[in-house]
């Protein structure tokens, strides 16, 4: 009897791991995708337009990239919570997200932390895309599991196995690839283009942060409710206080926004939060299964999607850098997410997500 209660167990736990990495694997696709819409936006109008215009306000391409970067970001956090109330309408979850916003204040907090986190690491990516390039983003921003195996073992304290650790180095490996080159061209050109490494750091921390925080309401929270819950909390960041601020400045924030529904714009628009929406469902949903340095991990595979990707739609040439640095990256993710079912358990039942 009991063989047959563990056997039924060691079952459940593999079939439970299993959807984790699918998860993992579909956010990979997801987000891959989301890099076309994102890249594509920086060169339709109103938006070219309204970088011109505040190029001739201020006088600094780099400023009127800054601000459009942040125009974009709050687009795109307010898309994707347009997304997710579809989602937790069709899922049925909008009476447990009620219930989550007034009885569980531990996730409220977590969630706004992971706000702020995922906010900074979104507005890097645009800026590293705006920049430089999608997939020179794509690549620079797969430092990102590091820093939450990190964070996860310094700050919470949890278990990282010595393969996590050698997977760590291979992608530290990896980004200093897809770094290199470009970086040591853009010291020696002095170009503006030194903001998109700067945006390819601030996505690596930030998502590395969020997946914590993440990690830590998802304790006590369902992930289709805490995911909408953190981009509420993002919106209204950028919404309420940031774009604001910068419409008072003089910024043109608020004058370009109504031919966004003219169709080419308002397509690729809805590309943008649809791909970035389902992404962070998978993303979260993959955290409870697998742990949120796995599921960082195999989301990873996110930069090889959105290469080929780009490669596909656009028929632009990454680089021969960036593909080996994603490459090198992608195979130390696949280093961390490698133990098997029964390893993860053991590890979460010590309370270590890695």
């Amino acid at each position: 009897m009991v063989e047959k209660i563990n056997a039924k167990r060691r079952q459940d736990n593999k079939r439970r791991v299993l959807f984790g990495y699918a998860m993992a694997l579909f956010c990979a696709v997801f987000w891959g995708l989301w890099y076309i819409p994102g890249d594509m936006v920086w060169y339709l109008d109103p938006f070219v337009t309204m970088q011109a215009e505040v190029a001739s306000i201020t006088g600094s391409e780099t400023t009127s990239f800054m601000v459009f970067a942040i125009l974009i970001t709050g687009v795109n956090a307010l898309l994707v919570v347009m997304a997710l109330c579809i989602w937790n309408l069709w899922m049925g979850k909008f009476s447990e997200m009620k219930r989550t916003f007034k009885e569980v204040k531990a996730a409220d907090k977590w969630y706004f932390l992971a706000a702020i986190c995922g906010a900074t690491a979104v507005l890097g990516s645009f800026m590293a895309m705006g920049f430089i390039g999608a997939a020179f983003a794509a690549v620079t921003a797969l430092l990102y599991p590091v820093v939450g195996s990190i964070v996860s073992r310094t700050w919470l304290g949890q278990k990282i196995s010595r393969r996590a650790m050698i997977g760590i180095f291979v992608i530290v490996l990896g980004g200093i690839t897809a770094y290199a080159g470009g970086f040591i061209e853009e010291i020696s050109s002095g170009d503006i283009r030194i903001w998109g490494f700067v945006g390819g750091i601030m996505a690596a921390v930030g998502w590395g942060f969020e997946g914590c925080f993440a990690g830590k309401a998802l304790d006590v929270s369902e992930p289709d409710v805490g995911i909408h819950m953190r981009f509420i909390f993002e919106t209204l960041i950028w919404w309420v206080v940031v774009i604001p601020i910068l419409a008072l400045a003089g910024f043109p924030m608020f004058d370009y926004l109504g031919i966004i529904f003219e169709p080419t714009v308002f397509i690729v628009l809805l590309m943008l939060g649809l791909t970035f929406g389902f992404c962070y469902v998978t993303w979260y949903k993959s955290f409870p299964l697998i742990g949120v340095g796995r599921g960082q991990a195999v989301g990873s595979l996110y930069a090889i999607m959105a290469v080929v990707f780009i490669f596909m739609f656009t028929g632009v040439n990454p680089g021969w850098l960036l593909v080996i640095g994603a490459v090198i990256c992608v195979v130390g993710g696949g280093l961390m997410a490698s133990e098997g079912s029964e390893e993860i358990a053991s590890l979460r039942d010590t309370g270590a997500v890695e």
